[in-house]
């Protein structure tokens, strides 16, 4: 990376701080101030800025999270930096435990306006109430992080990071590979884990427990297969090349899409395994991981930094 690269890494964190109405203004004079200043401690220094003089000047310039702070109204829920990011965590945990907790009451049988109003009684009492765990447990969290932030100002150093860089490194590509390798042994025959752990032992109860109908296989299983299957060469070139480009992150998106409307297809249609058990029980995972995808990906559309109109000419 040269000193450009990592005032441009650094605008781009600070800008993803804040609200999207702002975040092209902010980013434009962000940017523009950066380089005027680092043009300027080059100049007493008596040499080019390179990498290392950027990152040792926006450091001292202070934390991205802290920066933006400066440029917008901060909450004041444990540390003002964190305000933003505590308010969008509770928010979405609680919509999905609101929202799967629904899932599950309305798929009880209702006839009559009674029966609905009982389901909603549960919803309320058994999810919504009990689901203020979750911004308990993110304030505990919170508040453990803005301790060692002070306690070790180091640790929250600022690092830049190219624009390809591969959220988690290699090893979480790694996982990543692991994880699909897993899901297509399952979605090939899930079974073979009882033979592994019981060495073909197990109940045949157990065996239709995991035996999937004929349908399943012939539609949505392949469907799946197919896809999981071209993960494969997107996450070997990831690990191999170190880099996360855009047009892998293109693909990434395309199939990420592609694989939850199979997944939504899988939950809508018939049974998936022949005990209605295991049915609902991977239904409900499945229409789980639907929504935790899709509000991840709303959230990556709307924390992503574009140069405003006519800001790129004029830089």
């Amino acid at each position: 990376m040269n000193a450009t690269d990592v005032i441009e890494a650094y605008v781009t964190d600070v800008a993803v701080l804040l609200p999207r109405k702002q975040r092209n203004d902010v980013a434009y004079e962000l940017r523009a101030l950066l380089n005027e200043g680092l043009l300027d401690k080059a100049e007493e220094a008596g040499c080019s800025a390179d990498a290392a003089m950027a990152t040792e000047f926006v450091r001292a310039f202070g934390r991205p999270a802290d920066v933006a702070a400066r440029y917008r109204p901060t909450l004041t829920i444990i540390d003002p930096a964190d305000g933003h990011a505590f308010l969008r965590a509770a928010v979405v945990g609680l919509l999905v435990i609101w929202g799967l907790g629904m899932v599950s009451f309305v798929r009880q049988p209702i006839a009559s306006g009674w029966d609905f109003l009982q389901a909603l009684g549960q919803w309320w009492g058994q999810t919504l109430i009990p689901s203020m765990w979750w911004p308990g447990v993110l304030v505990v969290g919170f508040g453990i992080s803005s301790w060692l932030r002070r306690r070790s100002p180091r640790l929250s150093l600022w690092t830049p990071r190219a624009g390809d860089h591969i959220p988690g490194g290699r090893v979480a590509m790694v996982m990543a590979l692991i994880g699909v390798l897993c899901g297509l042994a399952m979605l090939l025959d899930p079974r073979w884990v009882l033979d592994l752990f019981f060495s073909g032992r197990a109940a045949p109860a157990a065996y239709e427990a995991l035996t999937y109908t004929d349908a399943f296989r012939r539609h949505q299983g392949l469907t799946l297969l197919v896809l999981l299957a071209l993960n494969i060469p997107l996450f070997i070139a990831a690990i191999v090349t170190g880099r996360w480009s855009p047009p892998m992150q293109r693909v990434d998106l395309v199939l990420r899409l592609l694989t939850c409307g199979a997944m939504a297809w899988t939950v809508l249609d018939g049974p998936v395994f022949l005990a209605r058990s295991s049915d609902q029980m991977i239904k409900f995972f499945m229409a789980t991981i639907v929504v935790v995808t899709l509000i991840g990906l709303v959230i990556k559309y709307f924390r992503s930094v574009q140069p405003a109109p006519g800001q790129q000419t004029q830089a």
